[in-house]
């Protein structure tokens, strides 16, 4: 008997779902170029959303701001306002009387509708109303605007900053850049280093050796990292070098992301001295030579001193090859270090994390 002929016409054949292990060797990669492409419309539509709500914000405080000029409305025309528009938009949040009255601020605070449209509003809201809340110079304002953009920061390390002054801090580092780097480098490797450092994560006593300091920060690195400021990447402590027959040790070597150079970081416990200097000139010299790559930038020096003459520091920088700043640093007050763990208990506790 002859087997049936199969049918052809309407009748769909089913379709046979391929076991993962006769995929082509290319879906993997698929995947993860439609993932990551997803991933980038999510944060171009987070991006997009933000942004038309600071524009609204902005504008819903300045018809108020116009208003009560105009009008001389008073406080409770706000709790008013917020009211009949919570009713009005039952499902958006932020129309508290706080948050019109922070719209109003923002108006006030920021009245150049240029700036708001390009950097301000591309910051979350929550970090616009601490700017707010925080500052009081424009010059400042507009300083950790744009700081928070170029870092991506979030709003804990925003307002860590603010409350370190950063914006007095940043490129005041005592230096001779200008001599020894191009111009260009020059500005970029300033604006990098700051003075003085602030480490008061750090619960030292008054007598600690510099290993000491250096075990704790690195005991800290995440800490310690944010402070430094963004692209620096730790190589490594107590980092060998092998000269002519004798070793070497630097305190702490970095690699900075954006200056594409080596950073050398020299730590010293007591006031900066002139001899200083010549040792970290030579270990810029050792790291240019062994481990610098020739498209890197030149090595740079930083001595963290926990006192310094900036007059010292400037004679002795001034008949100086190599690129080197000179900072200091500060640790917690005396009187806080008995309320932060000690550094052999935090040692523990990395003991304990790693076991």
């Amino acid at each position: 008997m002859r087997p049936p002929t199969p049918q052809v016409g309407n009748v769909e054949n089913p379709i046979v779902q391929q076991p993962v292990a006769q995929l082509t060797l290319e879906y993997p990669a698929l995947l993860e170029d439609l993932k990551t492409r997803i991933r980038q419309a999510q944060i171009r539509a987070a991006v997009a959303v933000n942004r038309e709500l600071v524009l609204l914000y902005w504008e819903i405080g300045k018809r108020i701001l116009d208003s009560q000029g105009r009008e001389g409305w008073g406080a409770k025309v706000i709790d008013r306002l917020a009211s009949d528009l919570r009713k009005a938009f039952p499902e958006m949040t932020g129309f508290s009387r706080r948050n019109l009255q922070g719209m109003r601020a923002f108006a006030e605070q920021f009245p150049d509708a240029q700036f708001v449209q390009q950097p301000v509003a591309q910051i979350p809201w929550g970090h616009i109303l601490q700017i707010l809340q925080r500052i009081k110079e424009p010059a400042e304002r507009d300083f950790y605007v744009r700081q928070t953009i170029a870092h991506g920061w979030s709003r804990a390390i925003l307002v860590h900053q603010i409350e370190s002054g950063l914006h007095r801090r940043q490129g005041q580092a005592l230096t001779n850049f200008d001599r020894v780097l191009s111009p260009a480098q020059s500005d970029l490797v300033r604006e990098t280093l700051k003075d003085p450092y602030i480490f008061d994560f750090l619960s030292l006593g008054d007598e600690v050796r510099e290993r000491d300091v250096e075990r704790v920060l690195v005991a800290h690195v995440r800490n310690f990292l944010l402070e430094l400021g963004a692209g620096f990447a730790l190589v490594g402590t107590q980092v060998p070098l092998e000269v002519d027959g004798q070793t070497f040790y630097i305190d702490l070597l970095f690699y900075h992301l954006h200056l594409r150079c080596y950073v050398v970081v020299d730590l010293k416990v007591g006031e900066f001295q002139p001899e200083h200097a010549g040792k970290m000139s030579f270990y810029l010299g050792a790291v240019d030579n062994q481990l610098r790559h020739p498209d890197d930038q030149p090595t740079v020096g930083l001595i963290l001193c926990k006192t310094k003459s900036r007059l010292v520091a400037e004679y002795t920088l001034q008949g100086l090859s190599k690129p080197i700043g000179v900072a200091g640093y500060r640790t917690m007050p005396a009187h806080l270090r008995g309320t932060l763990p000690s550094p052999a208990q935090i040692e523990a506790g990395l003991g304990s994390v790693e076991a």
